[in-house]
């Protein structure tokens, strides 16, 4: 999956040379904190700073033999330095102490990369959102109209849930930000919490308050929850694009390039396929998400049940999640957007989206909300039969003006006034400087 869906930055942070280069370099950090303690000569931790390589190749050809990547490493490393100085080397860690920090770095700069997507999505929404403020559309609620709205106004729906994203990612890599040195039970028996603090600064992280022989993972589960949130934030607007793309609705659709085929079989299909891609994905981030609260339980202070499941889970939900972002990132961009069609569904409702104004309005004129709701109803009613009837001329309005009982309640013009689109959108601006989208 990593490799399928990872654009260069992802799988650059997720490669084997960088997952090793990392493992370096939480070593010599602490090599030279030994040094300042005063446990390592610091002419043998030059020695190591000045010879230590990562050669993923060879650590790939003896963990054929130790059966274990982090002693597969670190005898890789030490086999290039010179002397006796590789001896400090892995001094007083044990192999989480190394993996889970490493991990740790690699989820923060994931984190940053996911923020950094986020980001530009919400400037592509928040384009659209803007060019189309005042673009009436029916709004819906049952999949049946209900009121007007405008297709800027949901954009901005979009663009404020994504603003949640941004909050739910940047929660989500201060969470995962934890590195530990303390030895294989957490009791930092061979290394000082001092050296362990020093270590973690140096790499962003902070240090666990406590941990077993690895850091709890209870943190990882929040993280990839916090992914599944997001991606079941994508998920939401694919779904919706997808909807509003039906044949019979065709308010949007996504962009379709030339010579792209839509169909095998029929060729006048125009699919919204990449939003279904981005629906289907989302459902994977799901369920890593609850193969992460599975990796909680561990026996005692550890067992490795997890760790096996963490290779695939997290650096495929990162993955996915960046391709899910600046693919629907590309789709908000290049989204076909038809204001007729929006307009040619508004009259499908006969202008019975008006029927709360006129409820309200019947209320204000004194009546009961039971009496005001039959003579509205029963006029939406009315206007649905003459329609069935074959009537082209059905027209909710209309209908009420002719209702005596309605009718008595209002000076002329009144209702006309009440039964327009102006009424319904006149907060839309209001909304838009809410969330700063215009001043």
């Amino acid at each position: 999956m990593l490799q399928r869906y990872s654009r260069p930055a992802m799988r650059e942070i997720w490669s084997e040379t960088n997952k090793l280069a990392i493992w370096l370099k939480v070593e010599l950090y602490t090599t030279e904190a030994l040094v300042e303690a005063g446990i390592v000569p610091r002419a043998d931790f030059e020695a190591l700073r000045d010879h230590a390589v990562v050669d993923a190749e060879r650590a790939r050809e003896l963990e054929k033999t130790l059966n274990h990547d982090v002693l597969a490493f670190t005898t890789s490393v030490a086999e290039k330095v010179p002397g006796d100085a590789s001896r400090w080397l892995h001094f007083g860690l044990t192999s989480s102490d190394i993996v889970d920090t490493s991990l740790a770095v690699q989820l923060t700069e994931s984190a940053d990369l996911l923020l950094a997507e986020v980001q530009r999505l919400r400037t592509a929404i928040a384009r659209r959102a803007v060019e189309h403020r005042l673009t009436p559309c029916i709004g819906r609620s049952h999949g049946v109209h209900a009121e007007p709205t405008t297709f800027g106004l949901k954009l901005a729906l979009m663009y404020d849930e994504f603003g949640r994203a941004v909050d739910r990612l940047t929660r989500a890599r201060q969470t995962i930000a934890v590195g530990k040195l303390s030895g294989a039970v957490g009791t930092s028996a061979h290394l000082s919490p001092a050296i362990e603090r020093q270590v973690c600064e140096r790499l962003g992280l902070r240090p666990a308050p406590l941990a077993s022989q690895v850091i709890q993972r209870d943190l990882h589960a929040e993280f990839v929850q916090m992914l599944a949130l997001v991606a079941a934030s994508v998920e939401r607007w694919a779904t919706e694009f997808r909807h509003l793309q039906r044949t019979e609705v065709l308010e949007v659709e996504e962009p379709f390039t030339k010579g792209q085929k839509g169909s095998s079989a029929m060729p006048h299909k125009r699919n919204p396929i990449t939003f279904e891609r981005l629906t289907g994905l989302a459902r994977v981030i799901r369920g890593h998400a609850v193969a992460g609260l599975e990796d909680v339980a561990l026996w005692h202070e550890r067992d490795i049940s997890h760790s096996s499941v963490e290779r695939i889970i997290l650096p495929d939900s990162c993955a996915l999640l960046d391709y899910m972002l600046a693919g629907l990132t590309r789709l908000m961009d290049g989204l076909n957007v038809y204001p007729e069609n929006m307009r040619r569904n508004l009259r499908m409702s006969l202008g019975m989206w008006n029927s709360q104004t006129v409820l309200l309005a019947l209320i204000r004129k004194g009546l009961t909300r039971e009496a005001a709701y039959e003579l509205v109803q029963r006029n939406a009613m009315a206007t649905w039969a003459t329609r069935h009837a074959g009537r082209e001329d059905a027209d909710f309005l209309v209908q009420l003006a002719s209702d005596p009982e309605v009718a008595r309640h209002f000076s002329p013009g009144e209702l006309e006034d009440l039964c327009s689109l102006d009424f319904h959108l006149k907060e839309v601006d209001n909304r838009f400087r809410q969330l700063g989208l215009i001043s």
